[in-house]
């Protein structure tokens, strides 16, 4: 056993600190430093130096004089320390190597300073005052000025080079540290000069390099690798040897030859042969490439990503391997014979190494298949045959490549060494020609597999009479009696209803875990009209309950979408009233996964089965305003209009308070044409909840039929009795569109304003509204003020900001206050796209472009409007030229992703470029995106009615009438316009078609 220590047992070496290798250095805390005390004060400084110069026996004024010449870098004296001990400061003190890292005054300036530190400092000071004095002689001459010499005091000193002055001062002058320092330096010249840096060496030709000509420039040769043995290596590499590719071959052997075939490429305008070497440049091809690029690029920035990894990875299934090959349609003369006969020798070798694989000998028949030679094909087949009896692929591939009698004899000798094959008994039955010997095969098949599911059912198709079809469908029913396929098709064709239920419930105790023969239950009681329908599906979802074989809530949906799809609506419906709650929780919020299925149901057209969601939802939730309004408009868009006013109606009894609903049933009458049902409506509206939209629902009723004086009538009540700030707006805006008889300055309107702005002073619209009564009435400055006074009461209203601006530029034709107007309201609110777009188009309209150029690059800055899709179709439309508009459409559809107003734009520049569908993808993606947008419609309308057809554009203007559009920049003005309330969507688009720029 070795007498040395392990490794843990050893002693530590010197140095050593534990953790410090991993960072792991240690801290000092408060508890570590003590007490912080305060230091003396400067008249406590002054009485100690005070002391020390009288235990000296000098003056103090004399030993500060003394300190300062001894040592000329302090501009103070010397503080001695509370001991007595004179601190010495050392040219080096701020040393890096003797400082603290993490304390630049020092390692241990805060610590407490005794006595035992005093007496340190007394003995270094010491020792390093001895060790100067030791310095001072060696350089010192001996001189005595009371030794006996011819020289005088004066000329003893000139001699030996010392001045005639104090001692002190001579002590002072002889700093022992400048004469080292000069020696020091002496050496380090000397050195440097004897070995001098390369850099230094080459300095006169650097310097000369500035004076030679660019030939000598040229001329200098290239550094490299001149040694022999690295010559050799790139002379060896040089003259290595490479195997000629078959493509190099087969080139040189057609290049003599005569193609008299003309190629999809081949020049049909004319022009000569001397641009293919690349010496011609064709600019058009090269746009339209570009416009390619840019257009896919689009595409894939529209879709919202491209698609991943798409044909970058390659899977081969086995199975389906030859049944690929068998649907290649390939021809000889598309390869080459070279390549023919290298992989003809690669499936010899495949099929000589293991002569039991049948897919070897498969793969080289048809590769003799493709190069034409068929006989050398079935040849090979037949010896895959003879060797792989018992292979279905092999037989099947052998039957192929034959035919007629051959055909047969092959698929004979197959079925009798493969009996139990399910596919070449089908294969055999298709080689027969007549439906007799058809049957004939399947009986003999069916002797030998009275369980196959598949020979059954060709056999009951090939049979023309039902009663023959009826006694197949049983023995084959009696034969496989889990299949359940094969009893639903014999309960389709028996003669009875009572006979049906019997073969399903036959079908049901065999397999009492299938949902489907529940559902096949279902539909027959549906089809002869029973009321059994419901409870045949409760029992069926309890007995699969029980069996632990429920299916999921999707799969019951889509079993519901299957069962509409095919006409059985009411079976669909049992389905979902039992199992749309299947697997939910109380907690779950089932409300709105119910009100999910539903919209997905209506996306893939299965409006019955949304129905019935609906109905569910209502159901549990009668009060729920939003499953009413979901149901509504199913029924307006998808259903009749008596529908929708049953719905409607039933809505409003169980949802007394929602004026929403009341209102919705109000237009639907009077749109209808019903106006006096309208009237009811309305009137049953008050009496449940008069509210401010009851009133201005009825208002609007009443103008749009001419009864003015009613409406005003309603009007006045409706300050008294719900006297909103919408009510005032309203009453406004009809004093002003219906002044009265005798009134021709719209005194009515603006003493209406005026009353509204003393109950709301902070409505941005009443302040709008009395300024555009004074600027109907020629009267900037009072409009002027309204507009200001406003924007103080609101100055978050960027509409009014908007308007000041305008009045300022187009009224007061002052740019400059428009200007003005638009900074201040920036500052009030900032990073505003539509401050931002006004200001860029003030500059535009004012014909300042670069200006407009400037502000558009500060607004879409990352901290203002990146993401702003105005903005970006102002640039794209505005201030970019033609050329740059599709590229800067594909950026902006990367940084905006999805906004209405950039979607038109890009569709307008595809409809500029004559690229129609393209416009009209983008057109509907805009009008998908969001169809309240009433300026995407205005601009599909006017590409519709320039390239659009007639059913087309019904189909747009019918959907246009359900959105019912309110916002956009130009139909917002038109449809809110003074005297056009009661307009329709269709005058509102001619009207912004033709406002449109």
């Amino acid at each position: 056993m070795s007498g040395r220590k392990d490794f843990l047992s050893q002693q530590a070496p010197e140095n050593y600190v534990a953790g410090l290798g991993r960072g792991a250095t240690g801290f000092t805390t408060r508890s570590d430093l003590g007490p912080a005390r305060e230091g003396p004060s400067e008249d406590q400084i002054k009485e100690a130096l005070a002391k020390r110069a009288a235990q000296l026996g000098v003056s103090f004024t004399h030993l500060t004089l003394i300190n300062a010449q001894i040592n000329p870098r302090s501009s103070q004296a010397p503080t001695p320390s509370a001991y007595g001990a004179v601190e010495k400061k050392e040219e080096d003190d701020d040393d890096e190597r003797f400082q603290d890292p993490e304390n630049e005054v020092g390692l241990f300036a805060t610590g407490a300073y005794d006595r035992d530190d005093d007496e340190a400092d007394r003995i270094y000071q010491d020792i390093d005052e001895r060790m100067d004095r030791r310095r001072k002689i060696r350089r010192l001459v001996p001189f005595s000025p009371h030794a006996s010499s011819s020289l005088s005091s004066t000329s003893a000193c000139e001699a030996y080079g010392l001045s005639n002055s104090p001692l002190y001062k001579q002590i002072a002058d002889l700093n022992p540290f400048a004469h080292r320092e000069a020696r020091e330096k002496q050496e380090r010249d000397e050195y440097e000069a004897k070995n001098p840096k390369i850099q230094q060496q080459f300095a006169d030709l650097k310097r000369s390099l500035g004076s030679i000509t660019d030939e000598q420039w040229q001329n200098i040769p290239e550094v490299g690798d001149l040694t022999g043995k690295n010559r050799r290596t790139k002379q060896n590499s040089r003259q290595r040897f490479y195997a000629v590719p078959d493509s190099v071959i087969a080139g040189a052997r057609n290049s003599t030859e005569f193609d008299t075939s003309v190629t999809d490429g081949a020049q049909t305008n004319g022009s000569s042969s001397d641009n293919v070497d690349g010496t011609m440049t064709n600019f058009a091809d090269i746009g339209a490439a570009r416009d390619k690029v840019l257009q896919v690029n689009l595409d894939k920035a529209a879709m919202g990503s491209a698609d991943a990894n798409s044909g970058s990875a390659s899977t081969i299934d086995p199975k389906g391997y030859l049944t690929s090959l068998a649907k290649t349609d390939l021809r000889s003369k598309d390869f080459d014979i070279g390549d023919v006969k290298r992989v003809e020798s690669l499936l010899q070798s495949v099929i000589k190494t293991n002569s039991r694989h049948p897919p070897g000998y498969i793969a080289l028949a048809r590769l003799h298949e493709l190069a034409g030679k068929p006989v050398k094909a079935r040849d090979v087949m037949a010896q895959c045959c003879s060797l792989n009896q018992h292979s279905e692929d092999a037989w099947l591939e052998n039957i192929r490549l034959n035919e007629g009698h051959n055909a047969k004899v092959i698929a004979a000798a197959a079925v009798k060494e493969n009996p139990q094959s399910t596919r070449l008994w089908t294969r055999a039955t298709e080689l027969e020609t007549d439906q007799q010997s058809k049957k004939r095969v399947l009986r003999r098949a069916l002797d030998l597999l009275p369980k196959s599911v598949v020979l059954w059912k060709q056999l009951v198709q090939l049979s023309q009479d039902e009663s023959e079809a009826r006694l197949l469908l049983s023995k084959a029913c009696s034969e496989i009696p889990a299949s359940i396929e094969l009893h639903l098709a014999l309960a389709r064709i028996v003669e009875t209803v009572d006979e049906a239920r019997k073969v399903l419930n036959t079908c049901r105790r065999a397999n009492p875990k299938n949902a489907e023969v529940w559902i096949a239950a279902t539909r027959l009681e549906e089809q002869v009209g029973s009321k059994n329908t419901a409870n045949i599906m409760k029992r069926g979802v309890q007995s699969l309950a029980n069996e632990n074989a429920m299916l999921k809530r999707e799969e019951w949906i889509e079993q519901a979408e299957k069962c509409e799809e095919e006409g059985a609506v009411l079976t669909g419906q049992c389905i979902i009233k039992e199992t749309l709650s299947y697997g939910l929780d109380e907690d779950d919020d089932r409300k709105k996964l119910f009100m999910e299925d539903a919209q997905a149901s209506i996306s893939r057209g299965r409006y019955e089965i949304a129905r019935a969601i609906y109905a569910y939802i209502l159901r549990i939730w009668p009060t729920s305003k939003s499953a009413w309004e979901a149901s509504a408009n199913l029924e307006k868009v998808h259903g009749k209009r008596e529908d929708l006013w049953n719905v409607l109606e039933k809505a409003v009894e169980a949802v007394p308070q929602a004026d929403d609903l009341w209102i919705q049933y109000a237009n639907e009458k009077y749109q209808s044409g019903d106006v006096d049902g309208a009237r009811i409506v309305l009137g049953k509206a008050f009496n449940q909840s008069p509210s401010e939209n009851i009133y201005l629902e009825a208002i609007n009723l009443e103008a749009k039929n001419g009864q003015i004086d009613q409406a005003r009538e309603l009007l006045q009540q409706a300050r008294q009795e719900a006297g909103t700030d919408r009510v005032w707006i309203k009453s406004v805006a009809f004093a002003r569109t219906h002044p009265e008889a005798n009134e021709t300055n719209s005194s009515t309107a603006l003493d209406l304003v005026n009353q509204a702005l003393q109950l709301y002073p902070s409505n941005w619209k009443l302040w709008a509204q009395k300024a555009q009564i004074y600027t109907t009435l020629s009267r900037l400055p009072q409009a002027r003020e309204a507009y200001t006074t406003g924007t103080r009461a609101n100055p978050k209203s960027v509409t009014l900001w908007l308007l000041l601006s305008r009045l300022e530029e187009q009224q007061a034709g002052s740019v400059v206050k428009a200007r003005s107007v638009l900074d201040r309201a920036k500052a009030q609110n900032p990073k505003n796209e539509r401050l931002w777009l006004e200001s860029v188009r003030l500059e535009r309209r004012a014909g300042n472009l670069t200006a407009a150029k400037n502000l558009m690059a500060r607004a879409l800055q990352p901290s203002e409007c990146h993401k702003s899709g105005i903005l970006w179709s102002e640039r794209i439309w505005h201030l970019e030229p033609r050329t740059q508009r599709k590229p800067l459409s594909l950026e902006a559809v990367k940084v905006v992703e999805s906004d209405p107003t950039l979607f038109v734009t890009v569709a307008r520049v595809f409809w500029a470029e004559r690229k129609l569908e393209k416009a009209v993808t983008w057109f509907e993606k805009a009008i998908l995106l969001d169809s309240d947008q009433g300026d995407t419609w205005a601009w599909y309308w006017k590409f519709l009615s320039m390239h659009g057809s007639e059913e087309k554009r019904a189909d747009v203007l019918e959907k246009l009438r359900l959105a019912e559009p309110r916002h956009g920049e130009v139909w917002a003005g038109v449809r809110k316009g003074v005297g056009r309330e009661g307009w329709g969507v269709e005058r509102v688009l001619e009207e912004v078609v033709g406002a449109l720029e």
